[in-house]
C-alpha cells in the first residue's frame, strides 16, 4: 500500500489527483464542524447521548459526528446512497430505465441526473421530517417560519454539496468519490472510539499486566476483523469457460480459455445497510416523536429493534432482535444478488459467443449451474457479513464497549481502501501506457 502511494506521487497527474482529493476531504471535515443556525446544538447532543436516542448511533457514526453536532453536513450523503439504491431497484422494475441503462454512456448520464434530482428530493423530505421533530421537541431556538425554512435549507444544501464534492472526487480526484466521502466520515470517529476503549478497558485496569492484556485483546480483535473483511472482500469462485475455435481461411480463431469470477461477497455491504435501516427506522421515528420509553408491548418491540439492547446479559430477551437482524442480512444478500446478477443473460451471452462451461451444456443448463453455484457462495458471503456485524454488537452488549464503529464501518473502510488503491494503480498504468505510446 505504501509502495503504491510512493510511486503515485512520482507521477504529476496522479499526484495532483491525490492532492485534490485530500483538499476536498479537508473541506468536508470543516463543513462537519459548522453548526446549523436555528438549532439548539447542545440540547440536541444531550438528547442524542441519552437512552431515548438509541437508534441514531449508527447515523451519527456514518456522518462522522456531523449529526450529533447538527452541522450543515448532518444529513451527509445518506440521501444519495438511498436514491442510488432506489434507482438500482427501479432499473430492474421499470423497462424504460433498464433500456436507458443499456444505452451506454448516454444512458448512464441520464440515470445519474435522475439520481441527483431524487437525492435533492429525499434530502428535502428528510430535512422536513427532522425539523418537525425539532419543533415538537423544542430544539429550535425560535419557532418561526424563517427558522424552519433556514434549517431545512441548510440541511438540504449540505447534502447536495457533499454529493457534488463526491462527484468532483470521482472526476478530478482518485475516483470512487461518494465512497471516499462516506469513509472519511467513519474514519474521523475512530480516534474518539479508541480513546473510549483506552479509558474504559486499559486506563481503568486494576494493574499494568491486566491493562497490557486488555490492550492486546483489543488490538487482536480489531486486526482479526480487518483481515477477515479483506479475505471476504477478495474471495471469489472462478467458473472456467472454454470458447470453441473457428477456422477462418488459414487462421484458427478463438479456442481460448477464461473464467467467470463470482465474488463470495457479491452484494458488498448493502445487505447490512438494508437490514440496519429496516430495523432502526422505527426506533429513529419513535425517538424523534418522544415515544418508546414506556412499558407497553410497543416500547418493548422498539427496544428489541435497537442494537444497544442486544447481547445484554441483564435483558437477554431483547437479543431476539439480533436473530431477526442476522436473518434479514442473509435474506437481503440473496435479494440484492438476484436483482443485480442475471445467470440466464450470462448463459445466453456465452452461447452466442460460442462459450461453454466444461461438462455443462450451453443455455438453460448453464444458467441452472450458475444459479446453483451462486446460491452456495452467496450463503457463505452472507454468513461472513452476519459474523462481521455480530462481533462488535456482542462486545458492545456483553462488555459495554461503547464505540460507534461496527461491522458495517469496517467493511466500508476496508472495501473503499482496497478499491481506491486499485483505482490509483490503474491510473498509473494508463500513464505508463501513454508514455510508451508517446515515445
Amino acid at each position: 500500500m505504501l509502495k503504491t502511494l510512493r510511486n503515485a506521487f512520482k507521477i504529476k497527474d496522479v499526484r495532483n489527483r491525490i492532492i485534490f482529493t485530500f483538499m476536498m476531504l479537508i473541506v468536508i471535515r470543516i463543513g462537519s464542524e459548522l453548526p446549523i443556525p436555528g438549532v439548539k446544538g447542545s440540547v440536541f447532543q444531550s438528547w442524542l447521548n441519552s437512552k431515548s436516542a438509541d437508534g441514531l448511533g449508527f447515523v451519527d457514526a456514518i456522518t462522522g459526528g456531523s449529526f450529533s453536532q447538527m452541522s450543515v453536513f448532518a444529513l451527509n450523503i445518506t440521501p444519495y446512497i438511498t436514491s442510488s439504491i432506489i434507482m438500482q431497484l427501479l432499473t430492474i422494475a421499470i423497462p424504460k430505465l433498464e433500456e436507458m441503462q443499456r444505452d451506454g454512456e448516454d444512458g448512464r448520464k441520464k440515470i445519474v441526473e435522475i439520481t441527483r434530482y431524487l437525492t435533492i428530493a429525499l434530502g428535502l423530505l428528510e430535512s422536513v421530517m427532522m425539523v418537525i421533530g425539532f419543533y415538537r421537541q423544542n430544539y429550535l431556538t425560535e419557532k418561526t417560519p424563517l427558522t424552519v425554512i433556514m434549517v431545512v435549507t441548510s440541511l438540504t444544501a449540505g447534502s447536495a454539496v457533499l454529493m457534488w464534492i463526491g462527484e468532483r472526487i470521482t472526476e478530478k480526484g482518485v475516483g470512487n468519490g461518494i465512497s471516499i466521502v462516506l469513509t472519511i466520515n467513519i474514519i474521523s470517529r475512530i480516534p474518539e472510539d479508541l480513546s473510549t476503549l483506552w479509558s474504559q478497558f486499559i486506563a481503568s485496569a486494576a494493574n499494568i499486566p491486566k491493562a497490557i492484556v486488555a490492550g492486546l485483546i483489543i488490538v487482536a480483535i480489531i486486526a482479526a476483523m480487518v483481515v477477515f473483511v479483506v479475505l471476504l472482500q477478495d474471495a471469489q469462485r472462478k467458473i472456467p469457460v472454454q470458447y470453441s475455435s473457428k477456422i477462418r481461411g488459414n487462421k484458427q480463431m478463438g479456442g481460448q480459455q477464461t473464467c467467470i469470477p463470482l465474488k463470495v461477497n457479491t452484494s458488498g455491504v448493502i445487505p447490512v445497510i438494508f437490514a440496519q435501516s429496516l430495523m432502526q427506522t422505527p426506533v429513529i421515528i419513535a425517538s424523534f416523536l418522544g415515544k418508546g420509553n414506556g412499558n407497553g408491548i410497543g416500547s418493548k418491540i422498539l427496544k428489541g429493534l435497537s442494537q444497544s439492547n442486544w447481547c445484554d446479559p441483564k435483558e437477554p430477551v431483547y437479543s431476539i432482535g439480533l436473530i431477526v437482524y442476522i436473518v434479514l442480512i442473509i435474506a437481503f444478500a440473496y435479494f440484492y444478488t438476484n436483482i443485480t446478477f442475471n445467470p440466464l443473460e450470462i448463459a445466453n451471452n456465452m452461447k452466442r459467443s460460442g462459450g461453454f462451461i466444461p461438462g455443462i451444456r450451453p443455455g438453460k443448463p448453464t444458467s441452472d449451474y450458475l444459479n446453483q453455484i451462486l446460491n452456495y457462495i452467496v450463503f457463505i458471503g452472507a454468513i461472513g457479513l452476519a459474523f462481521i456485524a455480530f462481533v462488535p454488537i456482542f462486545f458492545n452488549g456483553v462488555f459495554n464497549a461503547d464505540v460507534s464503529f461496527g461491522g458495517t464501518s469496517i467493511i466500508i473502510i476496508v472495501g473503499v481502501v482496497i478499491e481506491t488503491l486499485k483505482q490509483i494503480e490503474s491510473q498509473m498504468r494508463v500513464r505508463y501506457y501513454k508514455g510508451f505510446l508517446d515515445d
